[in-house]
C-alpha cells in the first residue's frame, strides 16, 4: 500500500513525514532545504509510492491566510507540475508549530537537542500527517 507524504513549509527547511504503508502511523522522515525537495522526491520515489500529498495550510488567527501562505502555495504548484498524479490535500496548521516544541519539550531531550529547529519542523510535519489520518479515518 502507498504512503502520504507530508510536508511543514519553510523558506529555510521542509519538514517531512511519512506514513507507514498501511496509513496507521505518521513518521517523521527529514527536513530538506526548499531548494533540494524536488531532488530528494524523486529519490525516495525510487524505493517507496506514494498516494498523496498533504501540506500545513499556514493561517493566521482570523483564518486568513498567513505571509507564509503563497510560499507553500508556490511549492505545491511545482510539487503538481513535477508529480502531477498525485493528489494534494491541505491541514490547517495552525499551533503545529506549537505543539512539536511542546513535544520536544516534554520529550525529556538536552536543552542542546531541543533547540535543534530541523527536529521541530520534521515533528510539525508529523502533527500535519496525523490531524489529516484522523479526519480521513471517520
Amino acid at each position: 500500500m502507498p504512503r502520504i507524504l507530508a510536508f511543514d513549509y519553510g523558506t529555510k527547511r521542509i519538514g517531512l513525514a511519512v506514513t507507514d504503508p498501511l496509513q496507521i502511523i505518521a513518521t517523521g522522515l527529514d527536513t530538506v532545504h526548499p531548494k533540494d525537495a524536488i531532488e530528494y522526491l524523486k529519490k525516495y520515489f525510487l524505493t517507496e509510492q506514494v498516494e498523496a500529498f498533504v501540506f500545513g495550510d499556514p493561517k493566521q488567527m482570523d483564518g486568513t491566510p498567513s505571509d507564509s501562505a503563497q510560499h507553500v502555495k508556490g511549492f505545491a504548484k511545482t510539487l503538481r507540475r513535477t508529480f502531477p498524479d498525485i493528489p494534494q490535500y491541505w491541514i490547517d496548521e495552525r499551533f503545529t508549530s506549537k505543539l512539536a516544541h511542546q513535544t520536544i519539550m516534554q520529550s525529556g531531550l538536552k536543552k542542546h537537542d531541543r533547540q535543534n529547529k530541523e527536529r521541530v519542523d520534521t515533528i510539525a510535519a508529523t502533527i500535519i500527517l496525523q490531524y489529516f489520518m484522523e479526519q480521513h479515518r471517520l
